[in-house]
């Protein structure tokens, strides 16, 4: 009997998405079970992530493991063939240190100047730059975070190179463009366009409407307030 191993996501989150990317560039074959994170939470994700009640979850033989970059450690610790992460103590705390830089100033200020007041749109679009000019310094000529091939930082920045650029388009932005930022832009193209990356991201033309329906709801949510 081989092991257990499945995937609590949801198609259109980045969070998810981290988790099964990282299993597929390893190989490791798992079940996916999509949840309805709007509605009705499945009794096994409130059991396996009591705490926040969120995807995703990893179930590995039994024991669940939450938190996408929680998830992406174990992974990497668990099924050592094909690494994401430097095996060089210096070079793999550098790729943690790019990966909180991610999680912590880019995303969340790329996601809040797609979706903040007008008023307020303008400092934090300036703010969003200087992080993803920062960001781009990290590549330093490389074709991946990684070097030749993805890594972890790659993994975690999908949030940024996909899902904030379908977000941008529908608000008619465009921060990350190849003027602005010719070496991320080009690195979030290399990266979307690798197979084993193409296969798995939600499809552009699903995504789209789904991510305008959340901005009317979230501007009819304000217009209320």
């Amino acid at each position: 009997m081989g092991e257990e191993v499945k995937v609590f996501g949801y198609w259109a989150s980045p969070y998810s998405y981290r988790a099964e990317l990282a299993l597929k560039l390893k190989g490791v074959s798992y079940e996916y079970i999509n949840e309805d994170i709007f509605g009705n939470k499945s009794d096994l994700l409130l059991k396996y992530n009591p705490v926040h009640k969120k995807v995703p979850v990893l179930l590995h033989n039994g024991k669940p493991i939450v938190e996408s970059l929680v998830i992406l450690e174990y992974i990497e610790e668990t099924w050592k063939h094909n690494p994401y992460l430097p095996q060089d103590p210096y070079d793999k705390s550098t790729a943690r240190f790019w990966i909180k830089f991610i999680d912590e100033k880019c995303f969340p200020t790329l996601w809040l100047a797609a979706w903040s007041a007008e008023n307020e749109r303008e400092k934090v679009t300036n703010e969003a730059c200087e992080y993803l000019k920062t960001l781009e310094s990290a590549l330093n000529g490389k074709k991946f975070f990684g070097g030749e091939t993805i890594g972890m930082v790659d993994i975690v920045a999908s949030s940024v190179g996909y899902f904030i650029r379908v977000t941008q388009e529908i608000m008619g932005q465009n921060l990350l463009s190849a003027d602005k930022f010719p070496q991320l832009f080009q690195w979030s193209e290399d990266f979307a366009n690798c197979s084993i990356v193409k296969e798995s991201l939600p499809p552009r033309d699903k995504l789209l409407p789904f991510v305008k329906g959340l901005i009317a709801k979230y501007q009819q949510d304000n217009a209320k307030a």
